[in-house]
């Protein structure tokens, strides 16, 4: 008993409210977490309403939030406007938070922390890569299953209550060339593999052409101008970072077939926004899937409300009812790995930007 009460306590702070069934399952980690919870006492205010963290967060009061802040060494959550106004800078953060350590993100991307300067500062910053494979993977089969059948030009047509008939496509048989074979990537080809497609990928640490269990060619980023030549659905799951940023732009979509469609579900600056649309005006290219924008919410003067090849949704295709359990299950496996001084999963690197 004597030697327990010696042992160092380490402060994890959860910045958005939790079931109580998750709250349990951090506490049950390690009997030296001292865990605290914001929002609980509004959780019955979004129970069942499916909502991510990042919302969550946003009814989370900003002065308990920085005192709470103020205490811990591990901080699990979003790094979203408001801890970015409160902490612009790395150095800012110290001043507030003299004893933060590690930064456990909910989401999978670490572009707001990265421009907030944290991955070239001294904190830790992992994320929650992995978690969306799923319902990414699922979310970019129904967009090629729906432009294939025409599902909106049949959905219009019920609106205007008129009885069109036309020849849907198969998806059995297309090519789809994945940008970016990570887990979301990997996902993406595994189940368009299932329904009969020639899988194309890139991956960044590719140096010559070669296959692997989901693609039938994996491709280094080099050989981008190929893939988007052979591709009926061109499927972009790159991280975002300098090097991604407008990686689709005029000369690219001009290479595509006219009969491809563009599906993006990274970042919108992974797009030129402004030749994409030209793009799709033009003939270019047959249609796009969007679920990310160079801006969003998307202003409502974008003309890509307007366009009838574009399908679009609210930047929500990596949502799940189980998105919580997931990254509470990815961040108690960190804290595992923490406290024990083992290396941590999904370690953010300055160099590469993610």
């Amino acid at each position: 008993m004597e030697r327990q009460a010696k042992e160092r306590r380490v402060r994890v702070l959860v910045s958005y409210a939790l079931d109580p069934a998750l709250v349990e399952q951090l506490e049950g980690v390690d009997a030296r977490l001292e865990l605290q919870v914001l929002g609980q006492e509004a959780r019955q205010l979004f129970r069942g309403q499916g909502r991510y963290p990042s919302e969550l967060e946003a009814q989370t009061a900003r002065r308990e939030l920085q005192e709470a802040m103020g205490e811990a060494e591990v901080l699990f959550g979003f790094w979203g406007p408001a801890l970015i106004e409160m902490y612009p800078t790395p150095d800012e953060l110290h001043r507030q938070a003299p004893n933060l350590r590690w930064i456990q993100l909910t989401s999978a991307g670490v572009d707001r922390a990265a421009r907030s300067g944290l991955l070239e500062s001294d904190f830790m910053v992992t994320s929650s890569s992995g978690l969306h494979a799923t319902p990414i993977g699922e979310y970019v089969l129904c967009l090629m299953l729906m432009f294939c059948k025409g599902a909106p030009r049949f959905v219009r047509a019920q609106e205007r209550q008129e009885w069109i008939r036309y020849l849907p496509q198969e998806l059995y048989g297309k090519t789809v060339g994945v940008v970016g074979l990570g887990h979301i990537g990997a996902e993406v080809a595994r189940l368009a593999k299932a329904f009969g497609c020639r899988i194309l990928a890139t991956r960044r640490s590719v140096t010559a052409r070669t296959t692997d269990e989901v693609a039938d060619e994996l491709l280094p980023p080099s050989d981008l101008p190929y893939l988007l030549a052979e591709s009926d659905f061109v499927v972009l799951a790159v991280p975002s970072t300098p090097e991604t940023r407008q990686l689709i732009g005029e000369a690219e979509l001009q290479s595509m077939k006219s009969t491809a469609m563009l599906i993006n579900i990274a970042r919108g600056a992974v797009v030129d926004e402004e030749a994409l649309v030209r793009a799709l005006k033009e003939g270019s290219i047959a249609g796009a899937g969007l679920d990310v924008f160079a801006q969003e919410p998307l202003p409502p003067e974008s003309e890509l409300w307007g366009l009838e090849n574009v399908i679009m949704s609210p930047h929500i295709s990596g949502g799940t009812e189980i998105y919580n359990q997931r990254a509470v299950g990815i961040f108690c496996e960190n804290l595992r790995r923490y406290l024990a001084g083992d290396p941590l999963m999904n370690l953010a690197d300055a160099e590469r930007g993610y």
